[in-house]
């Protein structure tokens, strides 16, 4: 409220703010006694909205049923001005049965408005006692110290986002590792050696400063080490301590570490001795991993090689075993397929094969008799011819 002297502050002269200034006694919790006084606070403050609620909702109600009232008197008056009409039409016509049934009706309708008017005097009475309960209510209302929950209302709410003004992160191509992808890139930053050239190559290629580039320059030590190039291994050891330290800031802050390594490089240049003798025993530590995972990997290479050796012997003894053994096998198939011929040059399965079927079943049974059976049973001549033939294939043995 303004004036011409200035402005009236009398409005905010009763305020009731419960902070942690209030001297309360050492044997109480204050932090539980200010969530009790909030709590009781809030629940006044409810039970006080509830009960106008309540009110505006009969003083509703009461304002309802006195228009329905008002609406019922309004139809009755039409319908005695109706009768009223019919009455001195009746008059006219002489017709006093219709006039006694008029009556009848002029009386009821009568007794339905004083009904109604009484019901109208009771709701208008009950509507000045919530309207008077109300502005009593409004009163107490007004009445009540302000606090930290109503001494303001939120007028209008914006939120507003700020967005990213670094890069988005490049994501590797399918099938592209991260280190393949930027190797020469990871290559060139690990042999610079000044903080200002490794500061203005990582604000050139944010994208670098990740777990992925430290993976990377760590290999690249165990490379170089294995090609006995310690010096290089050296530096590239120290800018992938570099990035450890980004990345550890970075987790400490939890912030992206693209916007943490400009951090870092201010830091490191000014840093104590303590801080740089931490970074220096963290080189030297992983200068020694290095050293130990090259000699590893030269040893299990030259395992490799071994058994690689021990291998390419082996399977040539086998070849050559392999070869002896087709030799051996295709010199007994010739030896198969040869022919066993008898005493008189023939082969004795083709003369078996020509034999009488009687002949063949004597040299199956070995059985002497049925030969000489088989051979009286055939033509001397015949028979002679067989038995020439068996003598020379090896079939029959003379005594």
């Amino acid at each position: 409220m303004s004036s011409g002297r200035g402005i009236d502050y009398s409005a905010w002269d009763h305020i009731y703010v419960s902070d942690d200034e209030d001297v309360s006694s050492p044997f109480v919790d204050t932090a539980s006694l200010y969530r009790m006084r909030h709590r009781t606070r809030l629940e006044r403050t409810s039970e006080l909205e509830q009960r106008e609620k309540d009110l505006r909702r009969n003083m509703s109600e009461c304002k309802r049923r006195i228009n329905q009232a008002q609406d019922r008197l309004k139809e009755l008056g039409d319908e005695s001005q109706v009768q009223d009409r019919l009455k001195e039409l009746g008059d006219e016509s002489q017709d006093q049965g219709r006039l006694g049934e008029l009556g009848d009706s002029r009386a009821n309708s009568s007794t339905q408005s004083q009904d109604i008017h009484r019901e109208l005097a009771e709701l208008r009475a009950h509507l000045k006692g919530f309207e008077a309960m109300l502005e009593v209510h409004e009163r107490e209302k007004r009445r009540q110290p302000w606090n930290v929950d109503t001494i303001s209302k939120q007028g209008f709410s914006k939120s507003v986002v700020n967005t990213r003004t670094d890069a988005p992160e490049e994501k590797p191509e399918e099938g592209i590792s991260f280190g393949d992808k930027y190797d020469k890139e990871i290559r060139h930053f690990g042999l610079l050696r000044r903080w200002e050239d490794s500061q203005s190559y990582l604000s050139e290629r944010p994208h670098l400063v990740c777990e992925e580039t430290a993976s990377a320059l760590v290999h690249i030590c165990i490379s170089m080490e294995r090609e006995q190039k310690q010096a290089l291994m050296g530096q590239v050891a120290h800018q992938a301590i570099v990035m450890k330290f980004i990345l550890d800031l970075a987790q400490g802050l939890k912030v992206d570490p693209r916007g943490c390594f400009r951090l870092f490089f201010s830091r490191i240049k000014t840093a104590d001795q303590l801080y740089l003798d931490a970074f220096d025993q963290e080189l030297e530590l992983l200068k020694q991993r290095v050293r130990s995972s090259a000699q590893s990997l030269t040893k299990e290479e030259e395992e490799e090689d071994e058994e690689e050796v021990e291998e390419e012997e082996e399977e040539e003894e086998e070849e050559e075993e392999e070869e002896e053994d087709d030799e051996g096998e295709d010199a007994e198939g010739e030896n198969n397929q040869r022919p066993r011929l008898g005493p008189g040059g023939l082969d004795p399965r083709e003369v078996y094969t020509s034999l009488p079927q009687e002949m063949q079943r004597g040299f199956d049974e070995k059985n002497v008799e049925i030969l000489q059976r088989a051979m009286d049973t055939l033509h001397p001549e015949e028979a002679k011819f067989h038995l020439r033939r068996c003598i020379e294939s090896g079939l029959w043995v003379p005594d």
